[in-house]
C-alpha cells in the first residue's frame, strides 16, 4: 500500500490501523538541534484524542506518545524520529456485523475493490484514528515553525447552517480552546454545541467547516507549477478523513468579483512589502507573499449513523446496516488540531525547501 508518506525534505510516513496494536509515524528530515519534549507532542494529541467531551466519540484512548528514536537530551538528532501511540480501547466486536458488508459512504467497498482483503475493525487503515499520527508529527513541525516566528491557528467556523460570520482578524484565538466545539466566538460556539447535541440525540451526524490562519510566514515559500504552496495545502487538507472541499483567500466568493476589486495592491510599511487587501490569502503564483495565509476546509457529516441503512454485502446481497460502536456526531472539533498539523507539515517542508533553493556565497 503506497501513499503513506507526505512531504519532501520534511517527510513523514504514518503506519498502523484503528484496532491494531499501535499507530505511529516516522519523521525524516527534521533538522538537528530542535528542542523537543514529549509534553509538546502530548499537548497536541490531547486536543485530538477521543472521549474529551460529550459531543465526540466516547472511545477512551489516552493517546500517550512514545519517542523511540531521533531525540536525545531534549533535542532532535537529525536522524529519523519515530513516534508511537498504542491503542488501548479498541472494541473490535462492535464491527463484527459489518465484516462482510459495505457501509454507505465508507471506504469498505473501495478498499475491498482495490485490495480484495480489508480490516473491517473500525475501518482499519481508512479510520480517522490514523490522524493521531499526523498530529504527533505536526507537533514537531510546529516547533520548527515557532522557532522561525510562524504560527498556525485553526478553528471551527461553521456547523451545519450555523456560521461564524466574522473576519478572522476580529477573533481572539485564545478562546478557541475554551469550549468543546473549538469556535473562538463563545455565543456562536454555544449554538453549535446545541446543534451537535440535537443531531447526536437523533442518531445522526452533521458537517461544517474549519478555518485556518497562518501568521508570520515569510515571503518566498512554495514552488512554481506543480508544488505551489496553496496546491500542497489543498492536498494536505483533502487527505484528511471526511474533508470534501478547500478554498484559500477569497475562494469561490472571488468568482463574483471583478479584477479591479480582487487585486491586492502592494505598498511599503517599515521597509516591508505588504498588500492593502488580502484576497489572495497570502499566496500569489503559488508562493507566499508575507501576508497572512488563510483558508477554509469543508468536512462532510460522519458516515456512521445510528439509523438503519440499506446496503449490500461482498456477494452483492442486500443487507440492512445500523451503526454500532462509538462515533463522532460531528468531526469538526477534533479536526481542528488535524488541520493545524497538516498545515504545519506543509509549511515546515516548504521552509526547508526554500532554504535549500538559495545558495549563500557570503561576500
Amino acid at each position: 500500500m503506497p501513499g503513506n508518506s507526505f512531504g519532501q525534505l520534511f517527510r513523514i510516513t504514518t503506519f498502523g490501523e484503528s484496532h491494531g496494536t499501535a499507530i505511529g509515524v516516522v519523521i525524516d528530515g527534521c533538522p538537528a538541534g530542535l528542542h523537543l519534549k514529549t509534553g509538546a507532542i502530548q499537548l497536541e494529541l490531547d486536543r485530538r484524542r477521543p472521549g474529551q467531551s460529550a459531543i465526540v466519540t466516547q472511545r477512551k484512548e489516552a493517546d500517550k506518545v512514545e519517542i523511540l528514536s531521533g531525540v536525545f537530551e531534549g533535542k532532535t538528532l537529525g536522524t529519523p524520529i519515530l513516534l508511537l501511540i498504542r491503542n488501548q480501547d479498541a472494541r473490535s466486536k462492535d464491527y463484527s456485523h459489518i465484516a462482510k458488508a459495505f457501509r454507505p459512504s465508507h471506504a469498505d467497498y473501495t478498499y475491498h475493490a482495490k485490495y480484495g482483503h480489508r480490516d473491517y475493525r473500525g475501518g482499519g487503515r481508512s479510520s480517522a484514528r490514523e490522524t493521531a499520527a499526523r498530529v504527533a508529527a505536526g507537533a514537531v513541525a510546529k516547533r520548527l515553525l515557532n522557532e522561525n516566528g510562524i504560527e498556525v491557528a485553526a478553528y471551527v467556523s461553521s456547523v451545519g447552517d450555523i456560521v461564524l460570520d466574522k473576519d478572522y482578524r476580529e477573533l481572539d484565538f485564545a478562546k478557541t480552546e475554551s469550549n468543546p466545539v473549538r469556535c473562538p466566538d463563545p455565543e456562536t460556539a454555544e449554538k453549535m454545541e446545541a446543534l451537535i447535541r440535537e443531531v447526536r440525540k437523533a442518531g445522526d451526524t452533521i458537517g461544517g467547516t474549519v478555518s485556518c490562519v497562518v501568521r508570520g510566514c515569510p515571503a518566498g515559500l512554495g514552488e512554481p507549477v506543480f508544488d505551489r504552496l496553496h496546491a500542497d495545502l489543498g492536498k494536505a487538507m483533502l487527505s484528511i478523513n471526511a474533508c470534501k472541499g478547500f478554498e484559500i483567500g477569497s475562494g469561490f466568493s472571488g468568482t463574483a468579483m471583478r479584477g479591479s476589486e480582487h487585486n491586492d495592491p502592494f505598498f511599503m510599511e517599515n521597509g516591508q512589502v505588504k498588500t492593502r487587501s488580502n484576497h489572495s490569502g497570502g499566496v500569489q503564483g503559488g508562493i507566499s507573499n508575507g501576508m497572512d495565509i488563510y483558508f477554509r476546509a469543508a468536512f462532510k457529516p460522519v458516515a456512521t449513523i445510528v439509523q438503519p441503512q440499506e446496503s449490500i454485502d461482498e456477494e452483492g446481497n442486500p443487507v440492512r446496516i445500523e451503526g454500532k460502536g462509538r462515533h463522532d456526531p460531528c468531526v469538526l472539533p477534533r479536526a481542528v488540531p488535524v488541520v493545524e498539523a497538516m498545515t504545519a507539515l506543509v509549511l515546515a517542508d516548504h521552509l526547508l525547501r526554500h532554504r535549500a533553493s538559495k545558495l549563500d556565497c557570503g561576500d
